[in-house]
């Protein structure tokens, strides 16, 4: 995988807490000045305080430094981007950086996710829900990964896009499925077009209307 602009570079900063019963390399992984940059694939890049930048790979618990190559220990590389996902400074393995499709704020998401959102403008199954333009109130059951042009609503022979009460939608959004209350029938809705509601809310009747 290769950088792009929003490829997130950590710092060259130290990152101390209390030290006093951790053993060296756990200091020094904490304590020096260091830069860790995500490869992909688990693989990380670390540039250490003395400007030698080594490769260390998560899944293999491994790092190209000569402490691990000879030694074979758990060397300060490997424990920093351990520090560092765990802070999150850095995407952990099978997530990156990118751009969120509603806000354009930054987050970390699967690798493998090709329209990105942040966990404030998604939803989590089972979060209530309103319909901007009925009104009522859904709950949410998936965030796909398709955008509203390319999901088709069978019975009306029509995208998600293109049905008439979703055309001020932006038809690149990710496509929501979600469920009405006491329904198991799925009905999908471009992103923006539902408002998160607080859990607290009360759920009252709700009739479908036409969307998928």
């Amino acid at each position: 995988m290769t950088h792009t602009r929003n490829t997130p570079v950590s710092r060259k900063e130290s990152l101390a807490p209390d030290l006093d019963r951790l053993p060296d390399r756990a200091v020094r992984a904490w304590r020096e000045r260091m830069t860790v940059a995500p490869l992909g694939g688990g693989r990380y890049t670390v540039e250490s305080e003395s400007g030698a930048t080594y490769v260390v790979s998560l899944p293999e618990s491994r790092c190209s430094c000569p402490d691990h190559e000879i030694q074979d220990e758990r060397c300060k590389h490997l424990r920093r981007v351990a520090i560092e996902i765990t802070e999150e400074r850095v995407p952990a393995p099978g997530r990156r950086a990118a751009e969120c499709l509603a806000c354009g704020r930054e987050a970390f998401v699967a690798e493998t996710r090709r329209l990105p959102l942040c966990p404030a403008c998604g939803f989590d199954a089972g979060e209530r829900v309103r319909d901007r333009e009925t009104g009522n109130v859904l709950v949410a059951v998936d965030v796909t990964d398709r955008r509203a042009d390319e999901v088709e609503i069978e019975a009306l022979d029509s995208t998600v896009a293109a049905h008439p009460t979703n055309r001020a939608y932006d038809p690149a959004e990710p496509v929501v499925e979600a469920v009405y209350p006491g329904s198991e029938r799925r009905y999908s809705f471009p992103r923006s077009r539902l408002v998160g509601r607080p859990r607290t809310a009360s759920v009252g009747d709700a009739s479908p209307t036409a969307t998928g």
